[in-house]
């Protein structure tokens, strides 16, 4: 079984609502993320019938479910007789089950049910409506399907609009917390959170190896490598179109961060490109960054999904050489993607150093700073580079700093300066430059920090 690690914020919640008299809860999120797990851990002590829907015809999985409700409600009349429709089955429960007995009904992957019968939701809807909400009973519906579930559950237009008691989006693991399943040492944790995140399933495959080095090389780079067809499986359980969205996340890795880049290595007019992009940040595949104090129209697309970022710049544009058996990525290939998803990583735990209330990328015209932070209240401000690199001068990066910091339209006069740096290591260590306060971070830091605040 997986591994439960840190999801104790969600298992509060659901503790929280099991003691209510009945609820109506939907877990969801991407793929492997740890839905199943969380709700194997909190049910374990309880009474009530578990689910798993496949993707097969409607009459297959009413009598799967049936066959589930009447082993736990121990009714053998509802295992001989034949449903055929959600509506006769929800209206038989209505019936016969004991309304003031406690148990859960779950239903996983709840999304593969309304994709093959899209009347569902009604159907539930008024069995929530005429007895769940005068009974005890505890009913959870779970899936991967995002689109779905967004759309046919969660949304305004969505029968089950209101009914629910709660919805939790279940997020991948964060770096303190992931580094729990991996046997490396720090710098290859690091290096394997920048390439896979931290979905539960993935770090436990990257668990079976002793470094990083030999697990990209056997799940990545071969062709029967657990990550080799993994965006393809992905994708196309969301999207209809997916050669157009394989498409535009290439083109975002080879450096097309506009619209306009982005439809011309696609091949579609500009205006036409904008649904495409929005559903992709609405799955989390993709984000649109603007610059902190900058105006927000217009802006840069990244790959936000770390998994992706790495696949599309590494396994897709190299399949006939990995088909081949004669793919190994160049080490300053390597370290360019890594010294990019550095900087997403220091802004992903910014918390974990500084206590500022507002973070993010800086850039005007030919300037660019990595990390601007800004305490409002008190008119403190933060210029912060990232270099994946060792032995940095970090006095020449304060210098270029301290020459882009003029450019940063802030509280001009009465703003407070600081500079941070964070690197693999330093040549030599400063805590001050020209009267602003300096923050040197290296790896050992970084271990440190993390150690120290989740022992």
């Amino acid at each position: 079984m997986l591994r439960f690690i840190n999801r104790e914020k969600e298992l509060e919640i659901l503790k929280d609502l099991w003691k209510l008299d009945n609820a109506f809860v939907i877990i969801y999120g991407r793929r492997r993320v740890g839905k199943t797990r969380l709700i194997e851990e909190f049910l374990k002590d309880k009474q009530g019938v578990s689910y798993t829907a496949e993707d097969v015809n409607k009459k297959i999985q009413i009598m799967e479910f049936k066959e589930c409700l009447a082993e736990f409600l121990n009714d053998n009349f509802l295992k001989r007789i034949e449903l055929n429709s959600w509506s006769e089955l929800f209206s038989y429960l209505e019936r016969t089950l004991d309304l003031n007995k406690k148990f859960y009904i779950w239903i996983d992957e709840f999304s593969f049910l309304i994709k093959n019968d899209p009347s569902l939701p009604s159907v539930l809807q008024k069995f929530i409506d005429k007895v769940l909400r005068k009974s005890k009973i505890f009913f959870i519906v779970s899936g991967s399907l995002f689109g779905i579930i967004k759309e046919k559950v969660l949304s305004h237009s969505s029968p089950l609009y209101g009914r629910r008691t709660k919805d939790i989006l279940l997020q991948p693991l964060q770096f303190t917390h992931a580094i729990k399943f991996l046997k490396f040492n720090f710098l290859d944790s690091l290096k394997t959170y920048m390439t896979i995140g931290g979905i539960p399933e993935y770090l436990l495959v990257a668990s079976r190896y002793n470094n990083f080095s030999k697990f990209i090389a056997k799940e990545f780079f071969e062709k029967n490598g657990y990550f080799y067809r993994e965006p393809f499986f992905l994708l196309s359980r969301e999207f209809k179109e997916i050669k157009t969205y394989f498409s535009i996340l290439n083109a975002i890795s080879y450096g097309k961060i506009t619209p306009t880049e982005i439809a011309n290595f696609v091949g579609l007019k500009t205006r036409e490109i904008y649904p495409y992009l929005e559903l992709l940040i609405s799955f989390g595949f993709v984000e649109r960054i603007t610059p902190l104090l900058g105006k927000t129209t217009g802006g840069i697309y990244v790959i936000k999904d770390v998994f992706f970022d790495f696949w599309f710049n590494f396994v897709y544009k190299n399949r006939s050489c990995i088909e081949r058996g004669i793919y190994k990525p160049e080490k300053t290939e390597l370290n360019s993607f890594f010294g990019k998803r550095f900087e997403y990583f220091i802004l992903e735990n910014f918390h974990l150093f500084f206590p500022f209330t507002k973070i993010g990328k800086w850039w005007h015209k030919d300037k660019e700073i990595d990390i601007v932070a800004l305490n409002e209240q008190t008119k403190e401000i933060l210029f912060c580079e990232c270099k994946w690199q060792s032995k940095v001068n970090a006095k020449k990066i304060c210098k270029e700093l301290a020459e882009k910091a003029q450019y940063v339209q802030w509280y001009n006069e009465q703003r407070k300066e600081y500079f941070a740096i964070f690197a693999k290591s330093f040549s030599k260590k400063i805590t001050e430059f020209k009267g602003r306060k300096v923050y040197c971070f290296d790896l050992k830091d970084l271990e440190r920090i993390v150690k120290k605040r989740f022992k």
